[in-house]
């Protein structure tokens, strides 16, 4: 089975940086598999942040400009480099994985993503 896990959260402040990772494991995955974060801040409903495949990358409007997202070449190896971050940018980060192409898992489709992982807290103040 697939399996993934977050890393790299933590308290910044307004303004900063911060990369997640989110290591992947598991039969099947390659590049076209659609990989994706999303967050939850308290209260909030889950929203997606970006999502990336060997076709490409999408971002939310809340981060595009600020936020990029990338993997290693063998899907193993999942990233979020954060910029400039806002305080409204606090939340659960949770990495996501699913063989469908992102055209079909888009970023409000977080809840039929196959594969999730338990997610990494940023706290901005």
């Amino acid at each position: 089975d697939v399996q993934l896990v977050e890393s790299g959260g933590g308290p910044v402040q307004a303004g900063g940086s911060l990369r997640l990772s989110c290591s992947l494991s598991g039969p099947y995955l390659d590049t076209t598999w659609c990989l994706g974060w999303f967050r939850r801040g308290s209260g909030k409903a889950t929203e997606g942040v970006a999502t990336i495949s060997n076709r490409g990358t999408n971002y939310a409007d809340s981060v595009q400009g600020r936020f990029t997202i990338f993997q290693d070449n063998v899907a193993t190896r999942l990233y979020l480099q954060m910029a400039s971050l806002k305080p409204e940018d606090t939340g659960l980060y949770i990495c996501a994985a699913d063989p469908r192409p992102c055209s079909v898992m888009t970023l409000a489709q977080f809840g039929n993503y196959n594969y999730r992982g338990p997610g990494t807290q940023v706290t901005v103040s």
